[in-house]
Formats: C-alpha cells, sequence, structure tokens
C-alpha cells in the first residue's frame, strides 16, 4: 500500500516554491476528460460527505520526458496550470511557452517597457484548450506532494521529428513566431524546417476561433501539414478546422515509436479485452492500453471476449518514453482534433441519488454507475461501505441498485462575482460556500440597501467599536458594538475573525455618504421576559414580522394562489401568495400566475400576515413601498381623518367596498364614495384584491369603524400624468420580468416566439382566413402556434398584403395583434415632452397603442390612478380615434414601445365594459331642453336637501337648485336655512341664474359633451316679489370680477361646507359659486374652540365673517371670525406654538400669517426650573404683544398681562427698568452666559437695553461691559460724589446738571453713531456678534471673527466660534459652510494635532462634497510643506474617486512642483487605465499642459505629438499645442505646427479657424513675407476645394 501511496498520491500536485513564486497549501485536482458521460463523479454509498479523492488508474508513475496530452485548466500572467490525466495538475512556466514568446519578454525585461506585440497568456489562452506537453521536471515537497513543472515549447514537444521524417497530413502542434504580410512562420520545433501557414488557410479559423482577431505571437495552434518542399526545409502549413478535425495518423506518415505524439487519432484494432480495459493494434505494429474509465460508454457493451469490435478510432493520450507504453482513449470528444472536452455543472454537489444501477465493478479500483440522468459516475472502493469489513462485493454486481450521494466534480469551480474592474479588465470571485450558495438578495449598491433588508456579507475586519462587513462591488457597513448580539461582547476581535460569512439586516442607509448601518441581530421581536409570560402561544409561533422581506421559492401551484417554501429557513416554512397579491394590476396576476412553475424562485415577497399558523404574503409593489416608507398605520389608534393609505379590495358588497390594509385595519368605503361617477353596481367598479389609495373620511373609536373614500378627485396627488406614468411604467416593469422568465425557460419554440415578439416588429405573414366581421387570420414561420389577427380598420384595404407590423402580444391567450397600414412603418426621432397627435391602434386591459404621425407605436396608461377603474361608454377610447399625448420616454423599452401620456385638453380613458345597468346624468340631461329665462317663477318639490344646498324637481326630468343663501332675507347667525326644508315639500321659485354641472361627480373634464347647466333657484320672499338683482351666470361674469364686488373689512354671512384638517382652515360657500376659507387662528379668540375647531362650526351653519383679502389664485375670499387683527402692543390676541427653542423661549404663529417670539423670561409669573416644560408645537395660547417694531413682535404669556384684572399672586414681578429693583429684593432668573468676569443671568420681564440708562451689572466689578467711558475729570467728580454726596449735590447747581446730562447725551450719540458707521472695522467679540446676526449665511464675517480670536492667540474661541457658524450658516449655502471647514482644517493643521486634524477632517467629509474636502486638505498639506502627508491623501483619493480627472490631475501637479517628473509618467499611464475611453484624449493634453509648466517640456512635446499622431481632427488640441509653443518654443518650431495643421483634410470651417490663428501669429511676430505667403496657402486651399466641388 505504501509502495501504491507513493505512486499515485491522495490529492492533488503542489509546485515547489522556486523562482519567486509562492507554493500553494491546496491546489486544485481536476480529471482532464470532463465531459458529459465521464465518469469523474465521485459517488459515496454512505451519504457522508467525505474528502473526494482523485483516481488514478494507471499502472505507472509519471517520469520525466513523458508526453501527455493536458486539458488548460487556469491562465495566469506568469503560467499556465494544466490538467493532466491521472487526476494531476501540472503547470507551465510562462519561460516554456516557445523561443519566440520567450525572446520578446527577454526584449521587453531589457528596454522596460511594454511591447507591442508581447501579448499576456490571457490574451492568448483560454481554459479547456488542449495542449500537448512534456513532462520537464518532478519535484517532491517535504510533504509527499509531487510538483510537476511542463513544457508546451514545439523544440521539446516534437524533438524526436526530423526533417527527413515530415509528411504531408501530419498533425503538430506550432506556435506562431511572426506575423507577415502573406501569412505567419510557425514554429513546429524541427530543426532546419521553416513552416510557413498562409493567410488563406487561416482565415476559417480566425472568423470562428479567434472572432476575427489576428493571430499573435506566441499562440498555439493544432496545423496539419499541407506540403512538403526542398526535402523538408519548407513545409506549407494548414489551421482550417475542417482539415484539423479530419486528420488521421496513418503508416504513409512513416510515424515511429520514437516520435509519437499525444493527440493523435489513429484506426486501432481491438486484440484483446480485460476486466480492466482493452489491448489496441494501432500503425500495423504498435500496441497501446485503454483502461475502462476512457472507453466509448455508449459502445461498451461491444468490448467484450465474443464480439470483438474490428476497427475503432482511437486518441494517444500518454507515451512513456521509458517503457513505451502507449495509452489512449476511446471517447468521442477527443476523437476530432482541434476541439475541446465539454464541461460538466457542478450544481448537483451533496445530491442523493435515490437509485443508482450498477453499471461495472472493479474490485481493486470501484465501481461505476448510472445516475438517474444517465450520467455515468465512479465511487471508489472505500467509498462503498463505511468500513472495510462491513463491504460485500457481491452487493455490487450488474444491474444492482444503490442509493449514493454525489461528492465530488472534477475540474470546474461554482463561484460568484464580488467585483468587476472593467478599467482592468479583472473579476474578482468568491468561492465561500455560503455566499456561492446563499438565496439573500445580491447587496451591490447603497442604493439597494433598504432598512431591513436580510442579506450575507463577510467580514474585513473586527475592532472594539464593532464590525465593519463587506458585501459585493465594494460596499461596505458598519455594525456597532451593540448590534452584534443580543448579549454584550467585549471583545469583538475575539469573536468574529477577518473572511467570516456572516447574515446581517440593514438598520440604516446614507446613499450619498456611502455609510450602512447594519445589525447581527436579525429579530425585531421583544424579547423581554415579562412579555414573554403575557405574550399568548400562538404569538410565540409567529417567524416573520408584516412588513419583512424574504425569498421563497414555490412548492405547488393551487386555484387561488400558490404555496412556496421560505429559502432563509431553508425551506421548513411554508407560506400561500394569494394570486391577486402576485401584483398591483389584476391582469397581470393572472398572466404571473400562468407562467410560474413549481421550482421557480420569487424575491423579494413581503409578509402581509403571520398569525403563527398562516403565512400569507404579497408582490404588491406599491403595498410593499408603503410599508417600507412608514406610510401606514400599525393599528387603529394611528388613524387619522384626511390620511392617504395604500391597501387593497378585500371584499365588494352591494354598499360598498372592504378595504384591507397592512397591519390588518380595516375599513369601509360606501357605494357614494367609491367613484366620482354614479355607482349602480359596485362590482363593476372593484374586483377582491385589487390595490387601491382610499382617504379616511371619519373614524369612530368607540365601534373602531373607519370610513373611507375612493374617489379619484380625493385620493390623487393632482399630477394625473405624472401618476398615469408611474403606473404604465410599473407595468412594463413588471412585464419585462415575465418576458425574462419565459425567455431563460424556454420550453418550447412557441414560448421563445412569444417573447422575441415585440410591438413594432415587422412580420412576413401569410393570410389564412378572412372573417365575417373584416378581420383576418394570418400564419407564418416567426409565429407558429400562436393566433395572429388583424381587424379591418388595420388591413386598411389590403388584405393580401403579407408585411405586417406587431400592435401587441397577449401573453396569456397566446394572441398577436398585427397592423397592415403602412403609414405605421415610418419612423422619425423624438424628443422627450414633446406634444404629438396620435391615432388609437389597438386597446389591451391596462394601456392603449397609439401610433404617432412619425410612425412610432407608444402607450399611454389607461388609469391615471389606482382607484381609477370605471368609463362610461362614451368615454372609452375607440381604435382609429386621434388624441393628443405628451412623450415621455423617446427611447423603446424593452416592449418595443414609446411611453406617453394623454394630453390635458382630452383626457380620454379606457376600461373594461360597462354594464347596461350604468346610466350617466349626462345621458339624462342631454336630451333636455327648457325654455326657463331670468326672472321665471317656476313650481317644483323638493328632492334632497344638502348642507349648503336644496335639489328642487321643476318637472319630471329637469332639476334646479337652493343654495343656503337663497332661502332666507334675513339669516340668523348660528342657524341651518337648507333645514329649513323637507324632501317632498313644494316651493315657489324665480330663476336668477344657472350654472354648468361641475361637482365632484360629473367633471366636464371627463365629460367633454355634457355642457347642460341647470337653473340656479331663490325662495328668497323679497326675490320672489321683488325684481332680480344677481344672475348667477358663469359664461358671463368670471370669478375673479365677482370678488371684486367684496372689499376688505366688509361683514357677510357665509355657510359652513367642511373644516379641512390638512390645510388647517374652514372652508366656507357665500354663494352658490363663491367659496371662502378661514383660517384656523382667525376661528376664535378662545383656545377651547381652536383646540377643536370641527365640533365648534357644523356643515350649513350660518356664521358671519370678516372679508380679509383673496388668495394669490383669486378663486377664494379670505374671511376671519374674529374681525380684523390689529397686532398693535397691548393687544391680546391667540397664537399658535411652532418652535420650542431650549434655553431661549417660544416661536408662535399669530394671525395674517405674523410670527413672534416669546422670551423665556415672558412665560410665567412665577420662576420655573423647566418654563418650557408645558409647551409644545402645536399649542393654541393666548399672547399679550410687548412691541411690534420693525416686523419684530415681542410677545409675553404672563397672566398678569393677559388678566390685569385678575387678583392672583405675582411672586416674580416683571422687571421694566432699573428703578424697579430695589437693594435687598430677591431676584430669580436664568443664566444667560459665563465669563472670566463672572455670571450673567436674565431677569424675569427683562427690559429692552436702551431702556438702561446707565452700564448697569449685577457684579460692580465687572469692567468688561461695552459702555459708554467718562473722561477722568467726570470720573473724579463721580468719585467725589461717592464720597460726599452731600457736599456734591450743594455745590453742583442746576444748569451744571442740565449741561452735564447733554454731554453724556452727545457722548452717547457719538458712540452709537460709530456703531452704526458701515465702514467701521469691528474691534470686540460683541461688534463681530453683531455682525454675523445681521449677515448669518456670510462665511467672510464668520473666518474675520475666527481670525481676530487668533490674532489674540485664543485657539479655544476661534474653535468655538466655527462650530457655530457651521450651526447657524443655512444648509442650502454649502458653498458658505465648505468655507467655514476649510479654514477650520487650517486651524487644525496650524495649532492643533494630526489626531484632531483628522476628527475635523472625517466630519468635513460628512457633510460635505468628500472629493472637495480631499482636495483642500492636499492643498492644506502642500502649502505647509507636509509633502509626506499630501501624498498619502493622494493615494487615498486615488482609490476612492479613481473615475475622477481632477484628482489625478490635482495630484500629477503635486509630483511635478515637488520634481517628481518619473512618478508622474507613471501616474500617467495608471490614469489612462483608470479612466474611461473618452477621457483619454483630455487627460493627456492636461497631463502635457502640465509638464509645459513644471516638468519636462521635451516630455510634453512628446505626449502632444503622440496625441495627435492618434487623432489629427482634434482642433482644440491643435490650438492649446499651438498656445504652448508660442510660450515656450521658438518661432521655428510653431511655424513648423502652423505647416503641419493647415495641410490636413479638415472641415472647411476649422481650417478656417486655423488658417485664420496662422496669419494673426505672422502678423504680431512674422514677416510680410510671412503673412503674403500665409494668405497664398489659404487662397491655394480654397482653390483646391472650388475645383473639388465642380468635378
Amino acid at each position: 500500500m505504501a509502495s501504491m501511496e507513493e505512486n499515485f498520491p491522495r490529492g492533488g500536485i503542489q509546485k515547489k516554491p522556486t523562482e519567486g513564486k509562492t507554493s500553494n497549501t491546496k491546489l486544485e485536482r481536476d480529471n482532464l476528460f470532463d465531459d458529459k458521460n465521464i465518469l469523474t463523479i465521485m459517488l459515496s454509498m454512505t451519504c457522508q460527505d467525505n474528502h473526494s479523492m482523485l483516481l488514478f488508474l494507471l499502472s505507472q508513475a509519471l517520469c520525466e520526458g513523458m508526453l501527455l496530452l493536458g486539458c488548460i485548466k487556469e491562465v495566469s500572467d506568469y503560467e499556465l496550470v494544466v490538467s493532466l490525466p491521472n487526476g494531476l495538475s501540472g503547470f507551465v512556466p510562462v519561460t516554456q511557452i516557445s523561443d519566440a514568446y520567450s525572446k520578446l519578454l527577454s526584449k521587453q525585461v531589457a528596454q522596460g517597457e511594454l511591447l507591442e506585440d508581447l501579448h499576456s497568456l490571457v490574451d492568448l489562452y483560454s481554459p479547456g484548450t488542449l495542449v500537448r506537453c512534456i513532462v520537464t521536471t518532478i519535484e517532491k515537497s517535504a510533504d509527499g506532494r509531487r510538483s510537476i513543472k511542463l513544457s508546451i515549447d514545439p523544440k521539446k514537444v516534437n524533438k524526436s521529428l526530423n526533417a527527413s521524417a515530415l509528411a504531408s497530413g501530419m498533425l503538430l502542434s506550432g506556435f506562431v513566431s511572426s506575423v507577415e504580410d502573406h501569412g505567419y512562420l510557425i514554429d513546429i520545433g524541427v530543426n532546419g524546417t521553416n513552416a510557413f501557414l498562409p493567410r488563406q488557410k487561416a482565415q476559417n479559423y480566425i472568423k470562428t476561433v479567434k472572432k476575427g482577431s489576428d493571430l499573435k505571437i506566441g499562440q498555439n495552434l493544432n496545423c496539419v501539414i499541407v506540403e512538403v518542399k526542398n526535402g523538408g526545409r519548407v513545409v506549407l502549413l494548414s489551421i482550417d478546422r475542417s482539415e484539423v478535425a479530419s486528420s488521421l495518423a496513418t503508416e504513409r506518415q512513416n510515424w515511429s515509436l520514437s516520435n509519437l505524439l499525444p493527440g493523435l487519432v489513429v484506426k486501432a484494432r481491438v486484440q484483446k479485452v480485460a476486466p480492466l480495459g482493452i489491448k489496441l493494434s494501432f500503425l500495423s505494429f504498435f500496441t497501446g492500453i485503454v483502461d475502462f474509465m476512457h472507453m466509448d460508454p455508449e459502445k461498451s457493451m461491444s468490448y467484450s471476449p465474443d464480439q470483438v469490435v474490428r476497427r475503432v478510432k482511437a486518441c494517444i493520450i500518454s507515451i512513456n518514453p521509458t517503457t513505451k507504453v502507449v495509452r489512449l482513449t476511446l471517447r468521442q470528444a477527443f476523437l476530432h482534433p482541434g476541439g475541446s472536452p465539454n464541461q460538466i455543472s457542478n450544481d448537483r454537489i451533496g445530491a442523493v441519488v435515490e437509485e443508482s444501477t450498477v453499471k461495472a465493478f472493479y474490485k481493486q479500483f470501484g465501481a461505476v454507475f448510472e445516475l438517474d440522468d444517465g450520467t455515468l459516475a465512479f465511487a471508489r472502493l472505500k467509498h462503498l461501505s463505511k468500513t472495510r469489513k462491513s463491504f460485500k462485493p457481491g452487493a455490487f454486481k450488474a444491474g444492482c441498485k444503490h442509493k449514493c450521494r454525489i461528492i465530488d466534480y472534477k475540474h470546474w469551480l461554482k463561484c460568484r462575482v464580488r467585483a468587476c474592474n472593467p478599467a482592468g479588465k479583472k473579476l474578482i470571485l468568491t468561492l465561500k460556500k455560503n455566499l456561492v450558495q446563499s438565496k439573500l438578495p445580491v447587496l451591490s449598491n447603497y442604493e439597494d440597501a433598504k432598512p431591513g433588508l436580510i442579506t450575507h456579507g463577510f467580514v474585513v475586519c473586527a475592532r472594539e467599536f464593532g464590525c465593519i462587513v463587506k458585501f459585493y462591488n465594494d460596499v461596505k457597513g458598519l455594525v456597532p458594538k451593540n448590534e452584534l448580539s443580543s448579549e454584550p461582547i467585549s471583545c469583538p476581535d475575539e469573536v468574529f475573525h477577518e473572511g467570516q460569512v456572516v447574515k446581517v439586516m440593514v438598520l440604516k442607509c446614507e446613499p450619498e455618504q456611502e455609510r450602512l448601518l447594519l445589525s447581527f441581530r436579525l429579530s425585531n421581536k421583544p424579547a423581554l421576559d415579562d412579555r414573554k409570560e403575557c405574550t399568548p402561544k400562538k404569538k410565540q409561533e409567529v417567524k416573520y414580522q408584516i412588513g419583512e422581506m424574504v425569498d421563497v421559492k414555490i412548492l405547488k401551484k393551487r386555484d387561488n394562489g400558490l404555496e412556496v417554501s421560505v429559502l432563509e429557513d431553508e425551506g421548513n416554512v411554508i407560506a400561500s401568495i394569494p394570486t391577486v397579491h402576485l401584483s398591483d394590476f389584476v391582469a397581470t396576476c393572472k398572466l404571473l400566475w400562468h407562467c410560474l412553475q413549481e421550482g421557480d424562485v420569487l424575491p423579494r415577497v413581503m409578509c402581509l400576515s403571520d398569525n403563527g399558523e398562516r403565512i400569507i404574503l404579497s408582490r404588491k409593489s406599491a403595498v410593499i413601498s408603503a410599508v417600507q416608507e412608514e406610510q401606514v398605520v400599525r393599528n387603529f389608534s394611528e388613524i387619522q381623518p384626511g390620511m392617504l393609505l395604500t391597501g387593497y379590495v378585500r371584499n365588494v358588497m352591494p354598499f360598498g367596498v372592504f378595504v384591507e390594509f397592512p397591519f390588518g385595519v380595516t375599513g369601509l368605503a360606501p357605494k357614494v364614495s367609491m367613484s366620482d361617477k354614479f355607482v349602480t353596481d359596485t362590482k363593476d367598479h372593484f374586483v377582491v384584491g385589487q390595490t387601491v389609495i382610499a382617504k379616511v373620511m371619519s373614524i369612530d373609536e368607540e365601534k373602531q369603524r373607519v370610513l373611507l373614500n375612493l374617489k379619484v378627485s380625493e385620493c390623487s396627488s393632482g399630477d394625473s400624468a405624472a401618476e398615469s406614468f408611474a403606473l404604465l411604467n410599473q407595468y412594463f416593469k413588471e412585464m419585462k420580468e415575465i418576458r425574462n422568465l419565459l425567455r431563460r425557460r424556454g420550453e418550447s419554440s412557441m414560448t421563445q416566439g412569444l417573447c422575441e415578439l415585440v410591438p413594432g416588429k415587422e412580420l412576413q405573414l401569410v393570410v389564412q382566413d378572412v372573417k365575417e366581421d373584416g378581420s383576418a387570420l394570418f400564419s407564418g414561420g416567426c409565429v407558429t402556434g400562436l393566433t395572429v389577427t388583424a381587424t379591418r380598420y388595420h388591413l386598411g384595404g389590403q388584405g393580401f398584403k403579407t408585411k405586417a407590423l406587431v400592435l401587441h402580444v397577449d401573453a396569456l391567450a397566446s394572441k398577436v395583434y398585427v397592423s397592415l397600414r403602412e403609414e405605421l412603418l415610418k419612423r422619425r426621432r423624438l424628443t422627450e415632452n414633446s406634444q404629438h397627435y396620435a391615432i388609437v391602434q389597438h386597446i389591451a386591459e391596462e394601456f392603449a397603442i397609439m401610433s404617432l404621425e412619425t410612425g412610432q407605436l407608444a402607450a399611454i396608461p389607461i388609469a391615471s390612478h389606482f382607484n381609477d377603474t370605471f368609463r362610461f361608454d362614451s368615454e372609452k377610447l375607440k381604435v382609429g380615434q386621434t388624441i393628443s399625448a405628451t412623450l415621455k420616454a423617446v427611447k423603446e423599452n424593452d416592449h418595443g414601445l414609446l411611453l406617453a401620456v394623454q394630453g390635458a385638453a382630452k383626457k380620454n380613458v379606457f376600461v373594461r365594459v360597462r354594464n347596461e345597468s350604468e346610466t350617466a346624468l349626462e345621458e339624462v340631461l342631454a336630451a333636455v331642453k327648457h325654455s326657463l329665462s331670468l326672472g321665471d317663477v317656476v313650481t317644483g318639490t323638493v328632492k334632497s336637501v344638502k348642507p349648503t344646498h336644496v335639489t328642487v324637481a321643476i318637472d319630471d326630468k329637469l332639476t334646479g337648485s337652493i343654495h343656503a343663501s337663497r332661502i332666507l332675507d334675513e339669516v340668523p347667525i348660528g342657524s341651518f336655512p337648507t333645514f329649513t326644508l323637507k324632501a317632498g315639500q313644494k316651493v315657489t321659485a324665480r330663476v336668477v341664474g344657472g350654472r354648468d354641472v361641475n361637482t365632484h361627480r360629473y367633471l366636464p373634464i371627463t365629460h367633454p359633451h355634457f355642457t347642460r347647466s341647470i337653473p340656479e333657484l331663490s325662495i328668497r320672499p323679497s326675490e320672489i316679489e321683488g325684481e332680480v338683482t344677481a344672475v348667477l351666470s358663469p359664461k358671463e361674469d368670471s370669478a375673479t370680477r365677482k370678488l371684486e364686488l367684496y372689499s376688505v373689512g366688509q361683514t357677510i354671512t357665509c355657510f359652513v361646507k367642511k373644516y379641512n384638517i390638512l390645510k388647517n382652515w374652514l372652508e366656507v360657500e357665500v354663494a352658490p359659486d363663491i367659496r371662502g376659507r378661514v383660517p384656523h387662528l382667525l376661528l376664535s379668540l378662545s383656545t377651547k374652540v381652536l383646540k377643536h375647531p370641527e365640533k365648534s362650526f357644523k356643515n350649513g351653519q350660518a356664521i358671519s365673517a370678516t372679508v380679509t383679502g383673496t388668495d394669490v389664485t383669486e378663486t377664494n375670499l379670505y374671511l376671519s371670525l374674529t374681525g380684523i387683527q390689529s397686532l398693535e402692543q397691548g393687544t391680546i390676541t391667540v397664537g399658535m406654538v411652532t418652535k420650542v427653542t431650549p434655553h431661549i423661549g417660544l416661536t408662535i404663529a399669530l394671525p395674517g400669517g405674523k410670527t413672534g417670539k416669546v422670551s423665556i423670561f415672558h412665560l410665567s409669573d412665577t420662576y420655573m426650573e423647566d418654563p418650557l416644560g408645558d409647551f409644545k408645537a402645536g399649542k393654541i395660547v393666548r399672547c399679550y404683544i410687548l412691541s411690534n417694531e420693525n416686523g419684530k413682535i415681542q410677545l409675553s404669556l404672563r397672566q398678569s398681562r393677559l388678566n390685569p384684572k385678575s387678583k392672583s399672586k405675582v411672586e416674580d414681578v416683571e422687571i421694566t427698568c432699573i428703578k424697579d429693583v430695589k437693594k435687598g429684593q430677591l431676584v430669580r432668573g436664568y443664566v444667560k452666559s459665563i465669563t472670566s468676569s463672572g455670571v450673567f443671568f436674565g431677569k424675569p420681564g427683562e427690559a429692552p437695553r436702551l431702556q438702561v440708562s446707565v452700564g448697569f451689572t449685577w457684579d460692580e466689578d465687572m469692567n468688561a461691559m461695552d459702555i459708554p467711558v467718562l473722561n477722568q475729570k467726570e470720573e473724579s467728580s463721580e468719585s467725589e460724589e461717592e464720597e460726599d454726596p452731600h457736599s456734591k449735590r450743594k455745590k453742583q447747581t442746576k444748569k451744571e446738571k442740565e449741561l452735564e446730562k447733554q454731554k453724556k447725551e452727545k457722548e452717547l450719540c457719538k458712540l452709537e453713531a460709530a456703531l452704526m458707521d458701515p465702514s467701521r472695522q469691528p474691534q470686540s467679540a460683541d461688534d463681530f456678534d453683531r455682525l454675523v446676526l445681521s449677515s448669518p449665511n456670510s462665511s467672510i464675517l464668520w473666518l474675520q471673527y475666527m481670525a481676530f480670536h487668533l490674532q489674540a492667540t485664543e485657539i479655544e474661541k476661534a474653535r468655538a466660534v466655527a462650530e457655530r457658524a457651521l450651526k447657524t450658516i443655512s444648509f442650502r449655502e454649502e458653498q458658505e459652510k465648505l468655507n467655514v471647514w476649510v479654514a477650520l482644517l487650517n486651524l487644525e493643521n496650524m495649532y492643533g494635532t494630526e489626531e484632531t486634524l483628522m476628527k475635523v477632517f472625517e466630519r468635513a467629509v460628512q457633510y460635505n462634497e468628500p472629493l472637495k474636502v480631499f482636495q483642500h486638505l492636499c492643498d492644506i498639506y502642500a502649502s505647509s510643506e507636509k509633502y509626506k502627508q499630501a501624498e498619502e491623501l493622494y493615494h487615498t483619493m486615488l482609490k476612492r474617486f479613481r473615475q475622477e480627472k481632477s484628482v489625478w490631475l490635482k495630484y500629477a501637479s503635486f509630483l511635478l512642483k515637488q520634481g517628481q517628473t518619473e512618478a508622474t509618467h507613471r501616474l500617467l499611464e495608471r490614469a489612462v487605465k483608470a479612466l474611461p475611453t473618452k477621457e483619454h484624449v483630455d487627460v493627456i493634453s492636461r497631463f502635457a499642459q502640465l509638464e509645459f509648466r513644471f516638468g519636462d517640456a521635451e516630455h510634453a512635446k512628446a505626449l502632444f505629438e503622440s496625441t495627435l499622431s492618434s487623432y489629427p481632427k482634434r482642433t482644440d488640441i491643435w490650438s492649446i499645442y499651438i498656445d504652448i509653443m508660442i510660450k515656450h518654443g521658438s518661432q521655428k518650431e510653431v511655424r513648423d505646427i502652423f505647416e503641419r495643421v493647415v495641410h490636413l483634410s479638415l472641415a472647411p470651417k476649422k481650417m478656417k479657424f486655423l488658417f485664420k490663428r496662422y496669419l494673426d501669429y505672422e502678423k504680431k511676430f512674422g514677416t510680410t513675407e510671412s503673412v503674403l505667403a500665409v494668405k497664398r496657402a489659404a487662397l491655394e486651399y480654397v482653390e483646391t476645394k472650388s475645383s473639388l466641388a465642380d468635378i
């Protein structure tokens, strides 16, 4: 056994770590002959996951000089890894390819630059190619592994051949050594022989194999000798694939045992059949061996001693030079030279095969089995039983069946692409099993990282702060320490290791900053013990939270949906997806259910409900988006009237529709609130499962009921074009997924043909039948099995045309609609958002297809909203109808259609056919013609009573309306006029006008032919008896002119329509066509009323209001119920708290749109530790106006101000001036600031600063206050006054006092004037504070403020100013903020440490554009001569912003300024590789300009010359080159360039520009002769062009 292990070692080969190569600890062990029927599948009879072993079925070991047929397994820059017989692997160094290739390598090394003719091994060879190779050395490592070094050099492989032995028909391996004009010189390794491959003999190979690219030096070829000349000194070759594949080694070619080559195909005769193989004879007197692994499986039963096959074709796979043993294979894949063996996929590794049949048993090696799919597999002897003692050979007779597990395939590995670098032509792959086999969504960009997403990643870093996890395409995220586990982890680096595959959940993502927050805690369920105790058992079994996204696999299709298994739980969790939840579109649900099959995987399905027993999932994108964007309600308490919620129809009843939302909340949409149209049968409008958007009308908290509104007019955002286009886009996106699903499956030719048919495709068809209605049926080779039809309209009167255009493909019905009309075949270019007139050609269920005047087909949405589900017959689109459309997508999508929406002028929408039960008001009234005129008195019956109007039936078909304002002459305030009438009551009224039918049900925009108006009536006694004073006719008076009748301050009576919760105003009606709005704060002065206004105002109630103005659209009156508010000092009003600023006070919204401020000292009469605790945004308060100056309103909420008559005790009185403060008085306030001089704090009711006559402070020693400075005399007199105030008072007369007072006033005026001088430079911190307060967004002021502190070496204060600036400057002023960040970076660079600088830099990167911050820091480093740090930062930028051209240019400028010219040259090479091709010319030009300024001028010229030789027509580059040469070069060089450029063949416009530049140069620097020469050259150019034009 030891000798066998030595000859046939287990495992692969390990190369010796020589020539600078690192040894591999684990090499891949592949078998050469991997094809569909090859016995390389390792089986285990014990169903255990044992280590796969390689088959060594040859009886001899490898030796040096042995010739083998190998298969290239891997290709790298420096070697080829070759799979060999015996299950071994060898490697071919780059120096063992051919002599010509080795010479090019040596030349490149000597010159130190890349050679154009030298291509890498990756370009020359590909895995799967068969090559002839020879063993050069076999080295054994210390652990017993062998490293096999091979060579494919023809001089070594064909060393036994000589010129005299060459003959026509021989198949040799050769290598391209030179590319000539008429062919190629081929190195076949025979001394004294020159082999030539004519170009015509290589055309077929180049066209089919090389895809048109030319052959390259060092490329391996299978060559057939066509002709031998001059005794073998010259041979002509061919690489034609058919000649190579049919070549045979024959006796005439004089093959000998010494020069036989692997890969030769021979005709052989079977001599002997043994249990382990066959003995063959070939080429008359040679013998060879075929082991059982290389028998043809299809003819394996024919190889028996009784039935000897007389002739077989075989391929030589190895020749041992010592023992002369030749081994062959009978497998079909190797009997056609030039091909490559087919490879087997490895997706069945680990699969258990229930029944595999024994085909053959070899007691020394193992058994061959046939799997359930016909594939042959081999199991080693040790894998046939658990132990040797339990092994029973009798159980493995031919025909016996056993249960097996596939434990290995050979050669190919399944891996997953981790990152792609197109510029570098590199793919980064992963072999990690958990990543390769993961069924979770792939995270390859930050935009896909939605909160709640669960996916796989791997740890790249574990530190004390947590773990950094990396995903695909270099996406990285942080798992904080507290999210690593439910249990605390003190040292994450001890628990997690680099490269570990982990499952994570996304918590938060900021794509712009590329910041990703993750968690290892995948469940958000509460884990507290008390919660567990009180939770019912059924709740503990809940596996998924509502809204959680999972991937599922379809187990079974049922009539009402799909039964699926969740992949994350390895298929143990069963769930269901109802058919109606497969899509937002009803038609798509049916089609998707029809297309899906058992075993299909559906990604990103949302859990809709999980009660512990049954899990319901949904794929409705609108519902999923609503849940992910938190636009849902989780329970009844969260519902508020006016909310818009996305849900689906749960049930359709005669009285309305029940709508269910995520998290189980259900509401009812009554029949009257279902549609903007009259509803007769609810089932004609909605179906169960349909996606809808509902608006909450009202809630009943006691009964837990919700009333909804589904009218499009209430639920739409107002932009119907955008909403309808979004629906159309989503529909085609889902259709694309279905088409891709069918295309990948490819079950039948009909399905494939259906996928290829798209609207706009032209077909050649034959008319099969013409029906009675004029439509025709067609047939054709491209539409086999499909029903192809064209209506009479689309035949165009020419029913026998065979050229047709596809209009629509109905995949569910396998039906294709086509058109033969010629005008549809024209095509022209279009622009986005362009208006077109289009003709409707076909109408589908979700969209209509129309043809533009340019010939293109476009799709327009049928519905403008999810709830837009019904249209009358008169509103439906008809084939042939002309409509206006606006293009939204001018590029055809995957379905061959442009996307458009209907124009706003005529919006016709088509939906399913209406039942006969439906009636429209326009159909009833269209035929009604009345002869009523203004002033007529009519009698009618009250039909219905509404809050603001009464409907009166004048006769059987004519209906009129009485507005609430037309019922009583004197309307009592608070009454309900319409409720004085009752249904059925007879009334006498007078016609006062008429108005169009323009209600929320019957909109003129949807009823284009509805132009009837209804009579407007009045039952006022004064109007019935007198004359008509007002006429209501929208045709005669515009709304604007009617509003002009009302003046500001006028008091009017109006009627409540409703309170708008979303807009916070009360909507009222003044007249039938005049409406008004009362803002919330103008409803009442009572805070109780303002807290619940909807309870205080009832629909139809009469109220008195004051006109305050009109809105901006001049369609509504603005009204007030509290009169016109005058916000003067001393008045009391109401307001709403809009903002609470800690330590500062409140911001309050006042009536009339004004805003006021409440200081923290004016909130209460009593000092409180937390004065702002009782206030929050939205609270209604009464306010006292302290001042209103320059638009700034100061308020007070003190009860002593609001209720001055109340006798409540005031603990902390208000201080208005210094006289209010007495010695010994206890004053309580709030700290405002702490300085070195002491503590400043505000007093309750702090008075304005101007009221203080002198500099008053709480500390007598504080001399830092900015107060008027008195002169020395005054100081001395003041001190005298302090010493003897009585004597001072006696000495000073009244006149002296007056003079002193005037003098102080003058000094104060001077001080104030100085402060107000705009040219005055700030001298103190207070000055700067005033400036930044007036211009808070000016970065210049903030930087000057910082510089002021830095001059005084107050670094911390400068930092504090910078932080204040960053908080104060508006977020919209990005450049101003960036200026402050740069200043702060400069500050830290000069006065801080490297650590503080990096902290500021990291923050700056987060809040600004990272690239700008990096560039500014580089400039700071360079200016402060920190070149090392700058270079490190530039390296980081090149990695992070490698696609940014400016980074490369900035780094190049930096290097050139440092004198690093060679580094700049290398940087240019890197830049060209990294940047897109379109940027190369500009980058090279910029580098050349930098070289002229800072580097080598000669190299810059070379760059320009090289660029212009490749792009001679780039006049912009020529212009730049000329400008630089004029500045840096000689006149001769400039003239040479001009002479070259004016002789180019360019467009006349460009030539004119160049001649003009040349002429300007000569006028400035040349002579008269040179100027004339340029003019002559220009004239010759013009004459040449003219003569060419005449020809």
